[in-house]
């Protein structure tokens, strides 16, 4: 259907002001990006806008040989990889059954678990549960208190429900089991919904970083989020000594704002990487997983 000359211009007027807020949007990006190239000089006398003044890479240079920096990295990795998979793969376990409608007690389990994303606990039980357990100054502690989430259950129900019955039933005429049905027929369907659910336990665990003010004190399992928080609010070089034996004098330019500007730029680095592989299932994974009940 061709379009008449207004309704023409009233689209590229739309998509010049999506194109404009979007701009917007990445404007903050882009400046902390700029300051990341500057010298220290160039961003303390205010020149610098969204280009880089004074070019120069000493900053990234200086927090890629900071133990601090490397160590707060290595946790946040190991945290989003070890944590994503274990969110993902026991949000299947529970989804999965209460996708059939012949499991017994299923409304109740599913109340249960609905409950718990109007009520909760509170901070102080939740901590004396963690203490109680011996989670405390673990790295555990950032992956069991939400091993599972009760929105990311729900989507994963209603897409399962989406799958035909009928694969189910011909791979249970070969002899499959309820697992291997799961992980060799539903899962490969699911990867829509999988991609989404990934997406988001791996956002919150990269950025995570109040269960470790809660939980842990032992710097070693500091994650990225915390460093940067330190970094930031604390402005000094303190934090690095307690962290690290091999800072010297020079370690007090951690708190220049070139090199504040490269650790954040360094943090978001990663996830801008993993997303555009998993962006093609977003959007797709949340509406077919919103369409049954």
């Amino acid at each position: 259907m061709r379009l008449s000359k207004g309704e023409r211009a009233a689209s590229a007027f739309n998509y010049t002001l999506l194109g404009l807020f979007a701009l917007l949007a990445l404007a903050p990006f882009v400046h902390v990006l700029a300051q990341s190239f500057s010298s220290h000089h160039a961003i303390t006398s205010g020149k610098v806008g969204l280009w880089p003044v004074e070019f120069t890479v000493e900053a990234y240079a200086r927090i890629f040989r900071e133990q601090a920096f490397l160590n707060a990295f290595s946790v946040s990795v190991l945290r989003t990889s070890v944590g994503t998979f274990v969110n993902v793969l026991l949000t299947c376990l529970l989804a999965y059954p209460l996708s059939k409608v012949y499991i017994k007690g299923r409304s109740a389990i599913m109340f249960l678990i609905v409950f718990t994303m109007m009520f909760g606990g509170g901070m102080i039980p939740t901590f004396l549960i963690v203490k109680e357990t011996g989670l405390l100054d673990t790295f555990w502690a950032y992956i069991i208190p939400g091993a599972v989430s009760a929105f990311n259950v729900i989507i994963m129900k209603n897409f399962f429900q989406s799958v035909p019955a009928e694969l189910e039933e011909s791979a249970k005429m070969d002899g499959g089991s309820n697992l291997g049905i799961l992980f060799r027929i539903v899962v490969p369907l699911s990867m829509p919904a999988i991609a989404t659910i990934t997406l988001f336990h791996a956002v919150s665990h990269w950025n995570a970083f109040f269960d470790t003010v809660l939980y842990v004190t032992d710097r070693k399992l500091f994650p990225l989020q915390v460093y940067l928080r330190e970094l930031i609010m604390f402005n000094n070089s303190d934090i690095n000594r307690n962290a690290s034996n091999s800072v010297n004098m020079d370690s007090t330019l951690l708190a220049l704002e070139s090199l504040k500007a490269a650790a954040l730029i360094a943090s978001t680095v990663p996830i801008l990487i993993v997303y555009p592989f998993l962006q093609k299932y977003f959007v797709k994974g949340i509406m077919l997983g919103s369409v049954k009940g």
